[in-house]
């Protein structure tokens, strides 16, 4: 026994251990997190942010006493402690009963609230108000890679998409292929891309800036790589970035297109002019009558 006592670590040496035990995991957990959806850009995003704050602050209310009350039961009625005192033959109370089943029932309430009224004002297919006409852009999820096409101005964009900033702009979103999910953290809340429908998503930026696009919803092999920009800009600059697209891009045709749908993964951006404005209607037109084709290796 004497032996194990010296192997055995001094108090002080495990509350150490511990203490940097939690600070690498923590650092491990938060390593790379930008918290984009907690910075929000735009209105929308801001919005969502607040409900999340709200919504989370409401379930504190029950989470965080409940926590405390377990620490504090099991200190005070450790078995060292000779001044706890049990009561055996206690049975009810009538005021525990209430704040048991009386707080969860108002936040029940108030949750409920706030989902309907929220789920109102953040409808995705809600126009948005702003000073400039609505620029409206095509999404295409692919295997997997997001292709934007711009039905106005005649162009397209693979893994790159650029707004005006102060513009309403309306996403009008497909897939040719398994159902995906387009997801801008910075400026709005994700919605499915699904073969043979058409989803939109409004947004609007409020401020210059690169912000990080994905795939939200698990679509095979390479879905980690299926990501992209959307560049919130001013409109001279937009304006410029469509001429240089228009310049440097190729035809978006048939065959184009074909070569472009193929599965690969970490698609480097690619522009195309003309940009092909009904390919939307006809990728949706597509699936309308026949089911979405199956994923390539599951």
């Amino acid at each position: 026994m004497s032996v194990f006592r010296r192997l055995r670590p001094k108090p002080t040496v495990l509350r150490r251990l511990r203490a940097a035990s939690f600070t690498v995991a923590v650092a491990l957990l938060t390593a790379g997190c930008r918290f984009a959806v907690l910075d929000p850009k735009g209105p929308i995003a801001a919005r969502e942010k607040e409900l999340i704050l709200i919504s989370t602050g409401l379930m504190l209310i029950v989470v965080v006493p409940v926590i405390v009350m377990t620490i504090a039961f099991a200190f005070w009625y450790r078995a060292s402690n000779t001044r706890a005192k049990s009561l055996p033959d206690w049975a009810r109370s009538d005021a525990i009963e209430a704040v048991v089943w009386g707080v969860p029932l108002l936040i029940v309430i108030v949750l409920g609230s706030l989902a309907w009224t929220t789920t109102h004002a953040l409808d995705p297919y809600r126009p948005l108000a702003g000073d400039d006409k609505t620029l409206v852009i095509d999404v295409v999820a692919l295997d997997w890679k997001w292709l934007f096409v711009y039905p106005a101005q005649n162009v397209a964009a693979v893994n790159e998409v650029a707004l005006p900033v102060g513009t309403p702009v309306r996403f009008e979103i497909t897939s040719d292929s398994v159902m995906n999910s387009f997801f801008i953290p910075g400026l709005a809340g994700q919605i499915y891309a699904m073969a043979g429908m058409r989803t939109e998503l409004g947004v609007i930026a409020d401020e210059a800036g690169s912000f990080d696009g994905l795939s939200a919803n698990y679509s095979g092999a390479g879905f980690s790589g299926m990501k992209f920009k959307a560049l919130a800009m001013s409109r001279a600059d937009f304006d410029a970035w469509i001429g240089k697209v228009q310049q440097a891009g190729r035809p978006l045709d048939a065959a184009a297109y074909a070569e472009l749908a193929k599965p690969s993964s970490n698609n480097a951006v690619a522009y195309y002019a003309p940009g092909s404005p009904a390919l939307l209607q006809s990728l949706v037109d597509k699936y309308r009558n026949a089911p979405p084709p199956a994923h390539p290796g599951g």
